[in-house]
């Protein structure tokens, strides 16, 4: 499974990437607007640090402003994907980039009904959104493990990206449940390396070796 990390904070990035496990990123408009920068700006800084897929979000709502903001971000590197939320006129916008060859991750999806329509319109990419539909009293996971079966009987090639990870377990049973990728938020990536007995035992190995030196 692939690790994407959720954010546009530069810092976090950089750092995410030096550990070696980041495989892309995904931001959306909140993400960017946190960062109080310049739009290209950011998304070109990003690109600069991460050699993968990179998801920069529309803001317009009707198709063709979709298709219009698609076509020029799309023009700012290869490794860009477009991300299209899932409405009707999102749809339509996917079905037009695909055949231009544009890459997509249709994004707010809640249902496999709305992941299989934004696979069959030629979404590269479907985003389930795991941690808000906990939040409604989900199994939010649930939609994880019926997409993964129903893509793999019928050898669909889009990716599941799951989205709205909310704390390190989310990633543990998104793998089992065969995501391709879990976009994870740069907070619960650093819980991901905690466990008391690392660092008891690292503690344990220092003070014996402190021992020899004495």
């Amino acid at each position: 499974m692939k690790f994407f990390i959720d954010t546009a904070n530069i810092d976090e990035i950089r750092i995410a990437n030096d550990w070696g496990i980041i495989d892309g990123v995904t931001t959306n408009p909140s993400l960017v607007a946190k960062e109080e920068k310049d739009f290209r700006a950011l998304i070109e800084e990003i690109l600069g640090i991460v050699n993968g897929p990179i998801s920069v979000e529309v803001i317009s709502t009707d198709t063709e402003g979709m298709v219009k903001e698609a076509l020029d971000i799309s023009q700012w590197s290869e490794n860009i994907v477009v991300k299209i939320p899932m409405i009707p006129e999102g749809l339509k916008a996917i079905k037009i980039l695909h055949n231009k060859g544009i890459k997509t991750n249709a994004t707010l999806i809640f249902s496999v009904n709305q992941a299989l329509m934004a696979a069959k319109a030629g979404a590269n990419y479907v985003s389930p959104f795991i941690g808000r539909l906990d939040d409604i009293g989900q199994d939010g996971l649930q939609i994880i493990r019926d997409l993964r079966e129903i893509f793999s009987q019928y050898d669909l090639k889009n990716e599941i990206i799951v989205a709205s990870i909310r704390h390190p377990l989310h990633v543990v049973e998104s793998a089992k449940a065969g995501a391709h990728v879990a976009t994870i938020p740069f907070g619960v990536i650093e819980k991901m390396f905690k466990h008391p007995l690392t660092d008891s035992g690292l503690n344990s190995f220092l003070k014996d070796w402190n021992k020899t030196q004495k």
